[in-house]
């Protein structure tokens, strides 16, 4: 079978990878792709905002399956579109995908079906929401509505910092509609930890846990970004607090989902925070998480494109979900500067081939038989070992065998991991 898979980032990488692992998938097409993505797939520079394009290509090229990968096509209804086609695909329908693409649908959501969530009000009026800010307890969350490429998150320490972050989104639309609403929340304490999993809409088969970086800096200094690097699995995940996410947050989100008429097939991530008063939901995204799955699909020992389609199918509770028992830790290598001003070009060198198995493109170009740098974050360095100290160690090595100009990374990927008095 031929596949499509939307997307160019280290995520679509790493689902390219593992998709390679079975005899049965033919070509791989990866729209738009990237110059590292190159290496496992044929890639067309077709954006996946491009529904138009996209489909003349699943057309001319005749594809069986699709993987959408991103937010947006998914939130903007690509699957529907292409299902509407006859091709199968892997990922939510529009009226599904909204649980990421409105922060205030997924917080009412929570709240009408008892779903541990922080408390919150959402606003569509900027004097309202100051208004709240005035009486509300510090620190909090804003949070934009819309889909903000991850950023549109702001935790402030106090009411100024909050009317700051309000007056950016709503009135300087620092991430233009997306922040047209807001969504103000009560700060929550304790670890985070990422599960992504697979459903059919009725079968729930959670991947293992993950811990993101979301910090820019060493020791989480420094601005928010898209992730810095990722441990899998995170152990403040205990088997306890996992069954206690299975039934009050896992389960009950997807028979609310389809209660509501939005039955959700695809990957759905539950960011979660494990407070003092139990796990509670941060947000969902409806899709695999960057750079949680560069750690997550490593440790996948079942086969992934059979999973995909027993999803796409409904008939995920028959097919066999299994992860190693080993660890895995990505590092990310950025372009200093990140995530705000950085540069572009440099060319992207190796110490010897091997590294390519391990390494997941994210923002890089081909010219000529050079790959040069093209994004904030440019590359994941990706270990799986027995345990985590040597995931965590072995991806450090892998780091050091690749040079480019003005490369950045953080030097404490799964240190909180590590010192955890779970271990």
């Amino acid at each position: 079978m031929d596949i499509m898979v939307i997307g160019g980032g280290g995520r679509e990488h790493a689902i390219i990878k593992k998709l390679k692992e079975n005899s049965n998938v033919g070509r791989i097409y990866a729209l738009p792709g990237n110059g590292g993505i190159a290496r496992d797939a044929e890639c067309y520079p077709i954006k996946a905002m491009d529904f138009d394009g996209i489909v003349q290509f699943t057309e001319t090229h005749k594809v069986d399956y699709c993987v959408v990968a991103p937010d947006d096509p998914l939130a903007g209804g690509l699957v529907d579109i292409l299902q509407d086609k006859g091709i199968p695909c892997f990922g939510p329908v529009k009226d599904a995908a909204i649980i990421e693409g409105s922060k205030a649908f997924s917080k009412d959501l929570m709240k009408k079906y008892g779903i541990p969530t922080a408390e919150y009000e959402v606003f569509t009026d900027l004097g309202e929401a100051i208004n709240y800010l005035d009486t509300a307890s510090m620190p909090i969350v804003v949070k934009a509505d819309g889909l903000a490429l991850g950023k549109g998150v702001i935790i402030c320490k106090d009411k100024h910092e909050a009317k700051e972050a309000v007056i950016s989104m709503m009135q300087d639309k620092k991430f233009g509609d997306s922040g047209s609403k807001v969504v103000i929340e009560e700060f929550l304490e304790g670890p985070e930890v990422s599960v992504l999993a697979f459903t059919d809409g009725e079968t729930v088969k959670p991947m293992v846990s993950s811990m993101d970086h979301k910090r820019a800096g060493d020791y989480d200094t420094g601005l928010n970004t898209g992730g810095m690097g990722t441990i899998a699995p995170n152990p403040f995940y205990t088997k306890k607090i996992a069954d206690e996410c299975m039934e009050k947050i896992f389960l009950p989100t997807i028979k609310a989902m389809k209660n509501e008429g939005r039955t959700f097939k695809g990957c759905l991530y539950f960011g979660l925070m494990i407070t003092a008063n139990g796990p509670k939901v941060i947000e969902y995204n409806c899709r695999f998480g960057d750079p949680e799955t560069q750690v997550v699909l490593p440790l996948l020992e079942s086969d992934l494109f059979e999973i995909m389609q027993a999803v796409t199918e409904g008939r995920l509770s028959d097919t066999d979900v299994k992860f190693s028992r080993g660890s895995a830790c990505c590092v990310i290598m950025a372009s200093k500067g990140y995530p705000e001003k950085y540069g572009k070009g440099f060319e992207i060198t190796v110490d010897d081939e091997s590294v390519y198995d391990n390494m997941y493109v994210a923002g890089a170009v081909k010219a000529g038989s050079k790959l040069l740098t093209n994004g904030g974050r440019v590359l994941g360095m990706t270990a799986v070992a027995p345990t985590l100290k040597s995931a965590v160690e072995e991806a450090y090595k892998l780091v050091d065998k690749v040079h480019f100009e003005n490369e950045y990374y953080r030097h404490d990927i799964g240190r909180r991991a590590l010192d955890c008095s779970v271990l």
